[in-house]
């Protein structure tokens, strides 16, 4: 059974790899005509709200294989902020989303929206970088 859990863990970060390349994504985001934004922005929306639903993939695989292993309560402890982190970020990330795809239907200006996708993109991308990190080299702390 955690051999089973341990696959559907890493097709779970696989998922999660999204996170790593939108940042580069939403860089050229605004440098397209506004049809292919808006086609772009939807798109964007859509692969989160999959990457949330790996979310929830990952935390119910990686608490079942935490309780199965032997790890350090402060590693546990990272994992779990950094988890929450992701989370919150992404579910922020929204917002900005749908106003930004609403923002182009009606020829307003996205920048600001754009750039609130641009940060938060970023810090989940660290913070994807970071869980990545400490799940290879779970006994560093």
């Amino acid at each position: 059974m955690a051999m089973v859990m341990l696959f559907i863990h890493i097709i779970g970060a696989a998922a999660l790899g999204f996170y790593l390349i939108l940042p580069f994504v939403v860089g050229k985001v605004t440098k397209l005509s506004l049809s292919a934004q808006e086609g772009s922005a939807t798109a964007i929306r859509g692969l989160n709200t999959y990457a949330q639903i790996a979310l929830i993939i990952q935390l119910l695989t990686g608490g079942y294989l935490m309780s199965q292993g032997e790890y350090s309560v402060p590693w546990m402890i990272v994992v779990v902020i950094l988890f929450l982190a992701i989370g919150a970020i992404s579910g922020m990330m929204g917002k900005p989303l749908r106003l930004a795809v609403d923002g182009i239907k009606n020829n307003r200006d996205i920048s600001v929206e754009t750039g609130k996708i641009r940060t938060l993109s970023a810090l989940l991308a660290i913070c994807v970088l970071v869980m990545l990190f400490f799940m290879v080299y779970n006994h560093i702390i």
